[in-house]
């Protein structure tokens, strides 16, 4: 079962996952109709790669939250389904 404190930290981790991934998507949609924004695009190279060190972050502290994630935990072992899913209530 995990504890308040490892539940707060994921938690937070997660909200901050939601966060940028929304302006990831958001700027994606932009560039599509201004592709040649260089503003745009430094700004979505940005995010992208805050979004892929929170993705990281996460996999290594709370597991995979995607498949493309799964390697990233280490191991010899699929750890994709060994870990309660982001839907999942801990002591479900």
């Amino acid at each position: 079962m995990m504890r308040q404190n490892e539940n707060s930290s994921r938690s937070r981790l997660l909200q901050s996952i939601n966060e940028v991934s929304f302006a990831v998507n958001d700027i994606l949609l932009y560039l599509d109709t201004h592709p040649c924004d260089e503003k745009a695009l430094a700004y979505y190279k940005d995010v992208a790669e805050q979004r892929r060190k929170l993705m990281d972050e996460y996999a290594r502290t709370c597991g995979p939250l995607t498949v493309d994630d799964a390697l990233l935990t280490g191991g010899d072992t699929w750890k994709w389904m060994e870990q309660p899913f982001p839907w999942e209530k801990e002591g479900a």
